[in-house]
């Protein structure tokens, strides 16, 4: 099997807060819609018009896996992601308490903690933010794209110093 290099990208300022990803997500585990259950969540602050989804970062040095007294949480290579065995876990939540990015959750009706699987490669979140506002994308690309942005943006930054010295 092919190891999965890819990982969900967040472009908070794309996102609209319309939640779609959440429902689409805990449609697709649970069969409800239901936010609670869904595995990404959209963080609001509403009077500054900011939305920001929040998922599992699949992280290589894993907090939750290294935090688990169960080992009920480990590093799938081949999928790249991180997984739950719910046949060890004892709900102690302690990887809900040590993540950095609070993507863990703990379901008080299951009596289970959930995170992001990926959709096994086919992240529903990403087939239906319409706005792109998360993707799917190869971690190989990521320093590349990121180099991209921050030229645009100094670009950007050098045009309007340009054409506010011309203003005066």
């Amino acid at each position: 099997m092919q190891k999965n290099n890819k990982i969900l990208k967040i472009d908070y300022e794309k996102c609209t807060g319309c939640r779609l990803c959440e429902l689409v997500c805990a449609v697709k585990h649970d069969r409800v819609s239901n936010p609670v259950r869904s595995r990404i969540r959209v963080i609001k602050w509403e009077s500054e018009g900011v939305y920001i989804p929040v998922t599992c970062q699949q992280c290589e040095e894993a907090p939750c896996v290294l935090g688990c007294p169960a080992k009920a949480l480990s590093r799938n290579e081949d999928l790249g992601r991180v997984e739950v065995d719910y046949t060890k876990c004892i709900g102690c939540r302690t990887c809900v308490s040590v993540c950095p990015f609070g993507a863990m959750h703990f379901v008080a009706t299951d009596r289970k903690v959930i995170k992001c699987d990926l959709c096994d490669g086919d992240p529903q979140c990403v087939r239906f933010c319409e706005v792109e506002a998360v993707r799917f994308v190869d971690t190989r690309d990521l320093g590349l794209e990121k180099g991209r942005e921050a030229a645009r943006r100094l670009q950007a930054a050098d045009r309007k110093a340009v054409s506010l010295l011309g203003a005066q």
